[in-house]
């Protein structure tokens, strides 16, 4: 905390410096006051002065007094560096109230503090976390008196004469010799000198006007005795000529005599230099303009002045960016795919779009296509693959790390006022490549971060956006440069976090990871040479085995990428070079048991084998910043009363997905033959192993649901089967995203199934290698049915059926031809299972009637509740019995008629005649059973 009296923030107040703009009021102190400690700083009442705040505890402090009735207790502390309390302040202080806060981009808080009135500390009451106290008001004691006006005139006369010597504004003189308020006097004049923190304490503690008054004028007379006598050194030293001004005269003479002589001119040698390299560096007319313009500026100035420094460097920055400077394009598609496949293994479709892109280029000579953005996992060759780019295309290449970025101005640069101020890193790294056209890699953009300094995604839309970065404008340079002939590159670990605005202008493309034959081929062609190099080994000392190497990826990394990998071969080529540091020059080969030697423990193994088996335990499949992982879906049920805990730390979509998935096995209870006591009376508690990681995402929906089905079932899930896919709630799996990621992240696990969404049979024939897809047997399923009998061989029942476009067909040709009877326009598909002979001679019975129902819309809708649809069976079975044995002895079924009471109207089993329906038609004569219906009908 500081005093800031004198600072510019507060220049825009109309009243001189210590004068009150707070009427005097009766003003009620709160009960429990907040007093804030200062050092080096007395506040007097009716005195505005501002005021910094940086510690944590003061920031609370001034946050809740705003809340409230934005007062509190400005107390000098007896020792400064002594901690805060009670016993380390001065009992009377002044009570305060805060005009005005602004929040500086430091952190701190800067107030504008009106004093009030003399307060004293009556109680204590409370010091965490900051101190608080009920305080009592100190009036001033005045007693109007000759003796209380001599003492008036004499300070406002002694004001005066500090005033005419200049160590005091002649604002202050003025409000001095127009205040009447003798208390008020003596606070404002003692507040504007420099007195030593202690009297101006006993100040004021001084209730007494007249005393308050005495002890000014002594402090007044003393300070203006000492004012005295600094003028008059002030005057015998303004007598002496300043030694700078002494050189700048005697400058100005050697050059007037030089001139006078044809020696030299009078052009300084940096400014002669400045010229001359505006004149070389080829700039754009607005940039040659604005550097001349500074240039005579800069000649105007004297070298020891602060802004010939800051000018100067601003036009080194001009005349060392390269205008008009490039390298030449020298694209070679042949040569391009050579360097990309010497560089990185497979990456098929990455290395065939870079080459599309390429050719474009090459075509159009300039680049006006999307920015390529490389999203996968560390360790996949993401920033590499951008150097590959520069090398193929013979451009420099320069990249920028923007993890962890907050700061706008690491983009556009600083404004030229503030000090220290430098261009963004855009046009830093175009000077250093000093070309205006090199590839320029943006590592790391879901990484950007935003606070009160700006947001550098948002800078970095006019970079990378073809249709602005023509003139894009850095704010130290304050004008136009054209980025339109440099390529950028942007890699990423995950897209989510990237602001839309931001993809939109990139072309994403997808390193989703390597499989393990992969690996072992990057570790022979690019990994274990390089570690050669790096740490003085050679094949003739180490030799790593393809046991080796498969031991090392399987079971020591578990990662897409192969930086892991790398890091291993180097743990073991560095023990073998401190072996033949120490004189041991055998070679040394690098097998199984050798790797478990040197590297200890493995620190992964496959969890397959120990999941296998158990009730209630799924596999599901997700993706992360790193790839492809196994996830582990678990359910366990207790005595309870139907409640559905989840736990795992999982996000609310996934949590809605276990929801939906319990849901559907409670409506599809029947056809699971599991009683409703299975769910009402056991609570079930699903979790997500690995709990400290965050789990969110709809793809474990079809897993969940597996979960729950096998422990309600007491049925364990298939072995080496994983499973993902979205869930909805009348259990149709949908489609879901990362296919390549995940299938791969099974692979690696020893999957040796996976029950996958049916649109994404595309995504495994496209992006899924051969080797994975040779290895792994894939399931698609449109249905959580198929789903629980894939992985459960439990088959459900559901009311789910494919619409078929059928043709009309009259009743007449469905007769000749045994197809279904027609209802309306449409056919009747009746579910599997029913017999023909339960049907009728044409699949119908015959009492049903031909046309369409009116109420059928109704009746349809009746039939999803579970208890209507019962009595729809119900009422139906009885008419197929009744039509049976009415065909059988008509008298006999009239005998029944005449008992049975008759159904009311609108109900099934009522007659549909008239005007709402069609009579049905008369039986037809009996057909003659053959012995296997017959015996098939008993």
């Amino acid at each position: 905390m500081s005093d800031n009296r004198t600072d510019p923030s507060f220049d825009d107040q109309p009243q001189p410096p210590g004068i009150s703009v707070v009427k005097d009021r009766d003003i009620e102190i709160p009960a429990e006051l907040a007093l804030m400690a200062v050092d080096n700083f007395v506040l007097y009442p009716y005195m505005i002065a501002p005021m910094v705040v940086d510690q944590e505890h003061l920031k609370r402090l001034v946050h809740d007094s705003l809340q409230g009735e934005r007062m509190l207790g400005v107390f000098l502390k007896r020792d400064s560096a002594k901690v805060e309390s009670f016993d380390n302040l001065y009992e009377v202080g002044c009570l305060a109230m805060v005009l005005k806060m602004l929040r500086m981009p430091d952190g701190s808080m800067r107030l504008l503090l009106h004093g009030i009135e003399r307060i004293r500390i009556a109680e204590r009451q409370a010091e965490e976390p900051y101190l608080k106290a009920r305080v009592e008001k100190m009036p001033d004691l005045a007693v109007e008196s000759k003796n209380v006006r001599a003492m008036v005139k004499s300070v406002q006369g002694i004001i005066n004469k500090i005033v005419q010597m200049g160590h005091l504004p002649e604002d202050l003189g003025r409000a001095i010799n127009e205040m009447q308020d003798a208390g008020k006097l003596a606070d404002l004049a003692v507040s504007h000198l420099s007195v030593k923190i202690e009297e101006r304490q006993e100040i004021l503690e001084l209730a007494d006007v007249e005393k308050r008054l005495d002890r000014v004028l002594q402090i007044l007379a003393r300070e203006a005795n000492v004012f005295e006598l600094g003028s008059e050194i002030q005057t015998k030293v303004m007598g002496r000529m300043d030694q700078k001004q002494r050189e700048y005269i005697l400058r100005e003479q050697i050059k007037a005599i030089r001139k006078e002589l044809g020696e030299e001119g009078e052009e300084n040698p940096d400014i002669k230099e400045l010229g001359e390299a505006i004149a070389k560096a080829k700039m754009p007319d607005h940039a040659r303009e604005a550097a001349e313009k500074e240039l005579r500026r800069l000649n105007q100035m004297h070298p020891s002045s602060p802004e010939y420094s800051v000018s100067r460097t601003y036009l080194d920055w001009l005349v060392t960016l390269p205008w008009s400077k490039s390298t030449r394009d020298n694209i070679d598609l042949g040569k391009a795919r050579r360097i990309l496949d010497e560089d990185h293994f497979d990456l098929s479709d990455v290395k065939e779009r870079i080459l599309e892109h390429l050719a474009v280029i090459k075509l159009k000579k300039k680049i006006r296509g999307p920015i390529l953005c490389f999203v996968g996992p560390p360790g996949v060759g993401k920033t590499s693959l951008g150097r590959s780019i520069a090398r193929a295309m013979g451009r420099k290449f320069y990249r920028i790390s923007l993890g962890g970025m907050r700061d706008e101005a690491e983009i556009r640069g600083h404004r030229r006022t503030y000090i220290g101020s430098l261009p963004g890193r855009i046009v830093k790294g175009i000077r250093d490549c000093d070309s205006n056209n090199p590839l320029m890699m943006l590592d790391e953009v879901d990484k950007i971060g935003t606070d009160f300094r700006g947001d550098p995604a948002s800078a970095l839309l006019e970079v990378l956006d073809p249709e602005q970065n023509f003139s894009f404008t850095d704010h130290y340079l304050d004008m136009a440069f054209d980025l339109s002939h440099a390529m950028f590159i942007t890699t990423a670990n995950l897209l989510e976090p990237i602001a839309p605005a931001l993809l939109d202008r990139m072309e994403v493309l997808r390193l989703s990871g390597y499989t393990s034959r992969e690996k072992m081929e990057i570790a022979k062609r690019y990994l274990i040479p390089r570690t050669y190099e790096n740490t003085g080994v050679s094949r003739k000392s180490v030799e790593f085995t393809d046991e080796g190497l498969e031991t090392l990826i399987e079971e020591y990394t578990r990662e897409a990428g192969v930086r892991n990998l790398e890091r291993e071969i180097g743990n073991i080529c560095r023990k073998v070079a401190r072996r033949l540091a120490s004189g041991r020059k055998t070679l040394l080969k690098i097998d199984r048991g050798e790797v478990g030697r040197l590297l200890g423990p493995k620190p992964y193994y496959r969890e397959m084998a120990g999941r296998e088996g158990q009730v209630g335990v799924a596999t599901g499949l997700a993706v992360n910043q790193y790839g492809g992982e196994i996830l582990f879906l678990e359910a366990s049920a207790m005595p309870g009363n139907g409640t559905l805990v989840l736990t795992g730390q999982l996000g609310e979509v996934m949590k809605e997905s276990a929801v939906a998935a319990m849901d559907y096995l409670r409506s599809n209870a029947e056809s699971l033959g599991v009683a409703e006591e299975a769910f009402a009376k056991r609570n079930i508690h699903v979790h997500v192993p690995a709990g400290a990681t965050p789990k969110d995402g709809p793809s474990a929906g079809i897993a969940i649901a597996s979960a729950l089905c096998s422990l309600i079932l007491d049925k364990p899930v298939r072995d080496h089967l994983a499973m993902t896919g979205e869930i909805t709630l009348k259990g149709n799996v949908l489609p879901i995203g990362g296919v390549k990621e995940k299938v791969l992240a099974a692979h690696r696990s020893g999957i040796k199934a996976i029950i996958l969404p049916t649109h994404c049979r595309a995504n495994v024939e496209k992006d899924v290698p051969t080797e994975v897809k040779n290895a792994v047997r894939f399931h698609y399923v449109d249905h959580v049915s198929q789903v629980l009998e894939i992985a459960l061989g439990v088959k459900i029942q559901t009311d789910v059926r494919p619409v078929r476009s059928t043709p009309r067909v009259t009743v007449q040709e469905a007769k000749r031809t045994e197809e279904p009877i027609v209802e309306g326009k449409v056919l009747r598909i009746e579910p599997e299972g029913t017999s023909r002979h339960s049907r009728g001679r044409h699949g119908k019975s015959s009492r049903e009637p031909v046309a369409a129902k009116p109420d059928e819309k109704k009746d349809k809708a009746d039939s999803a509740d579970p208890q209507t649809a019962d009595r729809g069976k119900a009422t139906q079975g009885a008419s197929n019995r009744h039509q049976r044995e009415t065909r059988r002895s008509p008298a006999a079924a009239e005998r029944r008629s005449a008992v049975k009471p008759t159904a009311p109207a609108g109900s099934p089993s009522a007659p549909q005649g008239g005007r709402g329906g069609v009579a049905a038609p008369k039986p037809g004569p009996r057909r003659r059973r053959s012995p296997r219906r017959a015996k098939d009908k008993e």
